[in-house]
């Protein structure tokens, strides 16, 4: 990770605002301030994304004088948090996937937050199934809800065109996917699809490709117990789809070591027709990965089977419970700033949208909202006139995420479980006798030997 001062001289150095950032990192010990330091983009983001930040931090800071904020670069990665966090490496503010919530608050990693959540008054428009990712049994509040998405099929229209294919009639079906990534890959030697594989992000992606095709991947109890049923109809559907588009299509490239960050980069580079991922993906396309917005789409991830869904999650932002009184009462007042105040307050969603509108950033990126629905649409309204992404090219999605289930991700040791199903995903990809029964049975085994804690 890179200090403030280095990550923001670094990507601002051709706005010519460097005198003025040297001295925004004056230390809080010298200057009488709380200083807090906060979570702020992955490495590589470009310089408008780091503009937009700025210009939040001064207006935070204008109206609270007393707190001095340090960005920081961050990116949750499953195989390095852990470490991060025992190492104390972290930002005082941070963000984690909603299924990392349960096993830190359990392992008393995260700051109570419930007096701060039910004194800013609105822990009761939050989405309750959303809220309950980051509650205990007794209803303690130990982050808040920043973001959440639904997944979506994302594809590059330039290589559908190329391949003959409409980019405004993506494919509804997964049959149709297949079709379309061969015609893709055919045409222009691309991967015409492909998916993520390391770093817990193929057990991810895995998870979801089950849910589409109407299986689940672990059963709550309802008793505190969990049940591993990884081998199952959907998962083995998501395995064949995947090994018959490998080995008889050819149409999934030859990288086959991705995940979240390199699949990125290498979809807004051109080089992958479609992958599934969050539907919240377009910012971070463009912002990071440098993506040209012409040729995004995305549409619904098609569903078969007895009972199919999406898998839906997001992010939270929490603190360490290790910080002191005075950072933490800052570190609330940046979160309910930078994050919340947004989503339901008319003049901070204006103010939040006209910002990051002036900066070139995305506003209107389709999402799942953290709030209730009367919320969501008044917050739609308020900022409509800055909404900056192409819509028009996200119709399939918008049309068709009413009429999908919602299904939250797995609740046990899913990041653990996640890690296992990489392997699975590998073997399948690499390997052209690969026994997806084989693989499933034991992947069922070692989960539930996860789950019960052996």
């Amino acid at each position: 990770m890179k200090s403030r001062s280095k990550a923001l001289v670094a990507g601002f150095a051709a706005f010519g605002i460097v005198a003025s950032l040297a001295a925004c990192t004056t230390p809080g010990a010298s200057s009488g301030k709380t200083e807090i330091r906060v979570a702020t983009f992955p490495a590589g983001a470009d310089a408008a994304a780091y503009e937009a930040f700025a210009v939040q931090e001064a207006q935070f800071e204008e109206a609270n004088p007393d707190i001095d904020v340090i960005g920081v670069e961050y990116e949750w990665e499953g195989p390095t948090f852990a470490v991060q966090l025992a190492g104390g490496s972290l930002p005082d503010v941070f963000t984690v996937p909603f299924t990392d919530a349960k096993t830190l608050l359990q392992n008393d990693q995260l700051m109570d937050v419930t007096a701060e959540a039910e004194a800013l008054g609105y822990a009761d428009k939050i989405n309750p199934i959303l809220l309950e990712a980051v509650q205990d049994d007794a209803g303690n509040i130990y982050g808040f809800p920043r973001q959440a998405y639904a997944m979506g099929l994302h594809y590059n229209r330039e290589l559908f065109e190329a391949a003959g294919l409409d980019p405004d009639s993506p494919p509804t079906t997964w049959e149709e996917v297949r079709e379309d990534a061969k015609a893709i890959s055919d045409a222009t030697g691309k991967a015409g699809y492909m998916q993520m594989t390391m770093n817990n992000t193929g057990g991810w992606q895995l998870t979801a490709a089950t849910v589409a095709h109407g299986g689940r991947t672990q059963v709550d109890n309802g008793d505190g117990t969990y049940t591993s049923t990884i081998n199952n109809p959907g998962t083995v559907a998501a395995l064949e789809f995947l090994k018959t588009a490998r080995w008889e299509d050819n149409s999934l490239g030859s990288n086959f070591l991705l995940d979240w960050g390199t699949i990125n980069q290498e979809f807004a580079a051109g080089n992958i027709g479609m992958y599934t991922t969050g539907s919240d993906i377009y910012t971070a396309l463009v912002r990071d990965f440098s993506l040209d917005p012409s040729v995004y789409g995305i549409t619904v991830v098609p569903t078969d089977g007895e009972d199919p869904g999406t898998l839906g999650g997001g992010d939270i932002a929490v603190m360490s419970p290790a910080i002191d009184a005075a950072t933490k009462a800052a570190s609330v007042k940046w979160i309910d700033f930078y994050y919340m105040q947004r989503l339901f307050n008319e003049d901070a969603a204006k103010l939040d949208a006209k910002t990051l509108a002036d900066s070139d950033q995305a506003v209107g990126t389709p999402l799942l909202p953290i709030l209730d629905d009367e919320t969501e649409q008044q917050r739609l309204s308020w900022i409509e006139e800055y909404v900056n992404v192409p819509r028009d090219q996200m119709t399939g999605f918008f049309d068709g995420i009413g009429a999908q289930t919602p299904v939250g991700e797995p609740k046990a040791q899913t990041q653990a479980i996640y890690a296992l199903l990489d392997a699975v995903v590998q073997a399948v990809l690499t390997d052209q006798n690969a026994d997806i029964d084989a693989l499933l049975t034991k992947a069922d085994e070692d989960a539930q030997a996860l789950i019960d804690g052996n």
